[in-house]
């Protein structure tokens, strides 16, 4: 996987190319918390996402439950299949996705 960061100010987007998976999820995880400090709008651009696990699925919810503390979450360009992941595990009740 491949995270491509940009801030501007408070605000972080980070576009995911690849997989979010067991081997990958870590990576994300260790980027998220080296970088949300002073983030108050957290950006994830899923347009070259291809594949989602459950180890990444924790990542977005950590990742969320510190949001809702500093600021907000999008998920932006989310494909049918993951967007199929995010609603049978109910994650697209929790997430906020464009």
């Amino acid at each position: 996987m491949t995270i491509t960061k940009t801030q501007e100010g408070n605000r972080l987007t980070l576009a995911l190319t690849g997989r979010l998976d067991t081997t990958t999820a870590p990576l994300l995880d260790s980027e998220l918390k080296q970088d949300l400090g002073n983030i108050t709008e957290l950006t994830l651009d899923f347009a070259n996402l291809e594949y989602l696990s459950s180890a990444g699925l924790r990542v977005l919810l950590s990742t969320q439950k510190a949001m809702n503390r500093q600021g907000s979450m999008v998920l932006k360009n989310v494909n049918e299949t993951i967007m199929e992941i995010f609603e049978i595990t109910g994650f697209a009740d929790i997430l906020t996705i464009q």
